[in-house]
């Protein structure tokens, strides 16, 4: 009887520990997201599953380029798929409004590689740090496509 309790709590605990595991690594490492837009085409195609960190976003080091889920500005339950164009204290010239939009502190510009079927921050404007989730680091499927997405690639230039 002793050695079937000692072996239940010896279970229990291997179970807590690797679900507390499990949800750190979620939480503060990498996981899995779909994209499912094609504001980002060709870079990400609708349906692309790709590895996400949210490290980057929680240690501030993210710069321009670089590709970030983020909570949508006008549906908090909608996550949204989009390159940072610009970082805060930069100025980006807004073809849709016409006029150079400045970038405030905590904020970044985010674009769609696909123009003309991407809402992002030409229309709502400079997005704040806080609705950044994490970022693409890894296309995995499919697997005729799997590797290091390209994060030097600028769809928009920029100045400070």
């Amino acid at each position: 009887m002793v050695s079937t309790f000692s072996a239940l709590c010896k279970t229990v605990a291997y179970g807590v520990s690797g679900l507390s595991t499990c949800y750190c690594l979620l939480k503060f490492g990498c996981s899995l997201g779909k994209c499912e837009d094609v504001s980002m085409e060709p870079t990400i195609q609708d349906g692309d599953l790709v590895l996400i960190c949210s490290f980057y976003v929680r240690h501030l080091l993210l710069q321009k380029g670089d590709i970030v889920f983020s909570k949508s500005p006008y549906d908090p339950r909608s996550v949204i798929c989009k390159r940072i164009v610009a970082m805060e204290g930069d100025t980006v010239f807004n073809n849709e409004k016409g006029l150079a939009e400045y970038v405030g502190k905590g904020h970044v510009w985010l674009e769609g590689d696909n123009k003309e079927a991407s809402v992002d921050s030409r229309y709502y404007g400079p997005l704040p740090y806080g609705l950044l989730i994490s970022k693409v680091t890894v296309r995995l499927w499919p697997p005729e496509r799997f590797g290091f997405l390209d994060f030097s690639r600028s769809t928009r230039k920029s100045s400070s």
